[in-house]
């Protein structure tokens, strides 16, 4: 590939991967719990990834009507499973790990409009040295307008949300745009487009929920003892974080525990999937895979 392309094909994949984790985010508000795992094999290679995740949300009652502040934490547990020859050292390259802090505060407002501020932080890297450096943090903050809709009162319940969001870790000094609408068109049938997911469900008894959907994957870390990349001609490169960005749908199930607490069982296959080593600049330095492949998530979930 032209290597002037590939900075930028690099860049519009951090777009497109920090415009997921920006809607994301503000979906989460709306789950106080969840455990998960998530199992990816990678096709043509002796490669893995196992993920655990856990996050919890807080809403605290403000004063006013239908305010809150929601302080939030989220852990995640990413094992990587490098069995093929690669041309950089894979010691201490096997395990990735994310926590993130957050606070949000959410207002009411008129005409069901609501208003979502959310700022936090994380740190991201392989956690090789003892110590934190510059670039295994990152900040976030984020301003949300939900037009809300949901309640038992409307006939055909539905939620727009729209926004911006800012991250450090695209290399991009402007913030990110927002978008998702959910509608409910008939009482056993509802849909959602935009990010971080677009899916058509149906909901069976109030207890069975059976979807199809597309949406992205994927992570982000700093690599603390940065890998050298030699390459066959004997040139080399520096790698300093690593990467995966998935696109992917599939068949998702669903089953209601109670009001609150579901379980659910997503299975698909990825349309999009590369896993690769990059330098400070965002250039491509190595990719470790780029073949489509299976993808299983599972997981319990508390909603409000």
């Amino acid at each position: 590939m032209n290597t002037y392309l590939q900075p930028l094909l690099a860049r519009l994949v951090m777009f497109i991967f920090s415009f997921f984790i920006a809607a994301f985010s503000y979906s989460q508000e709306t789950d106080l719990a969840r455990v998960e795992y998530t199992y990816i094999p990678q096709v043509n290679s002796k490669n893995s990834i196992n993920r655990f995740r856990t996050f919890v949300n807080l809403p605290l009652k403000l004063g006013w009507e239908g305010c809150y502040l929601i302080p939030g934490f989220e852990y995640r547990n990413l094992d990587m499973d490098i069995n093929d020859a690669v041309p950089f050292e894979k010691n201490g390259m096997g395990r990735f790990e994310t926590l993130r802090g957050s606070i949000s505060a959410v207002f009411k407002m008129k005409n069901n409009w609501i208003i979502a501020i959310r700022t936090g932080g994380e740190l991201a890297s392989n956690f090789e040295e003892s110590t934190i450096g510059n670039n295994d943090i990152n900040f976030t903050g984020a301003v949300y307008f939900i037009k809300d809709r949901t309640g038992t009162k409307f006939k055909t319940p539905s939620r727009l949300i729209v926004g911006v969001n800012y991250s450090t870790n695209a290399g991009r000094p402007f913030p990110l745009p927002i978008f998702n609408y959910y509608r409910k068109f008939q009482p056993d049938w509802s849909y959602s487009l935009g990010t971080p997911k677009s899916n058509l469900k149906y909901f069976i008894h109030k207890k069975h929920v059976i979807q199809l959907y597309a949406t992205l994957d994927g992570f982000f870390s700093n690599i603390q003892k940065n890998r050298t990349i030699t390459y066959p001609d004997g040139s080399t490169a520096v790698a300093e974080n690593i990467s995966m960005t998935m696109v992917l749908g599939g068949l998702g199930y669903e089953y209601y525990i109670s009001k609150h607490i579901l379980f659910y069982l997503y299975g698909g296959w990825s349309f999009y999937n590369e896993i690769r080593l990059r330098d400070t600049d965002l250039n491509n330095l190595y990719v470790l895979n780029d073949e489509n492949t299976f993808y299983l998530r599972s997981g319990i979930k508390i909603k409000i």
